[in-house]
């Protein structure tokens, strides 16, 4: 246990956006314009992250944290500069991982989905617009989440049926397969397409926790009661 928590730096190409990435903690991530405030943003949303942490049952080794420690910088791509949001591999994401890593970066994606599920459950269907009337409403996010899974799983030889995820069963069996396909091409050596694996489950950790997060921020409830 450290009260230190890693963090790559992402730096677009063109140096207009920066992405700070906590690789031990998959789904913790924030884009910023600098280095520096892309830092500060992961650091505020620390605490954010304490629930998935504690859905995991790591909650005592994620609370012991107290600083960040920068342990490596690495060029993005365009859409690093773009969208703000990781695309590029750090060292860290192309290390072989033991399988007690690898199960451990498991859980924690299993807890940012369990988080997105309850988040889901409890936000308002119509979510706060934008000043000029954009925005998804909370369905068309799951949707969204759904879709961009489903195609990610396909990296790894997962054929998730259209629709299928919309149910319970459906969602648990596509979870299931997705975690499985992990370890197995995990125990051949195999990357997800050209995604590495810790990659691939710390991309769709974030894109989870993305999305409930947003959702959080724009949930209704509140008003409507």
């Amino acid at each position: 246990m450290t009260n230190h928590i890693r963090v790559t730096l992402e730096i677009g190409p063109k140096g207009k956006k920066s992405v700070a990435v906590a690789p031990d903690w998959p789904g913790l991530s924030r884009g910023a314009k600098t280095g520096e405030e892309a830092i500060e943003k992961l650091r505020s949303y620390i605490p954010r992250y304490s629930p998935v942490a504690k859905l995991a049952e790591m909650n005592a080794e994620f609370e012991a944290i107290k600083n960040v420690d920068v342990v490596e910088e690495y060029p993005g791509t365009g859409s690093t500069d773009f969208w703000g949001i990781s695309f590029a591999f750090s060292s860290i994401d192309k290390q072989v991982m033991s399988g007690d890593e690898l199960e451990r970066e498991l859980r924690l994606l299993q807890a940012c989905w369990a988080f997105f599920d309850g988040v889901r459950s409890r936000v308002s269907a119509e979510l706060q617009r934008g000043p000029r009337g954009g925005g998804r409403d909370r369905d068309h996010i799951v949707r969204h989440i759904f879709a961009n899974e489903q195609d990610w799983a396909k990296g790894l030889g997962v054929l998730t049926p259209d629709g299928a995820m919309l149910t319970g069963e459906g969602l648990q069996a596509h979870r299931d397969a997705y975690c499985q396909a992990i370890r197995d091409y995990h125990s051949q050596g195999k990357m997800a397409g050209k995604w590495p694996l810790r990659y691939l489950i710390r991309h769709t950790a974030f894109h989870t926790m993305d999305h409930a997060w947003e959702m959080e921020d724009k949930d209704l409830t509140a008003k409507e009661a």
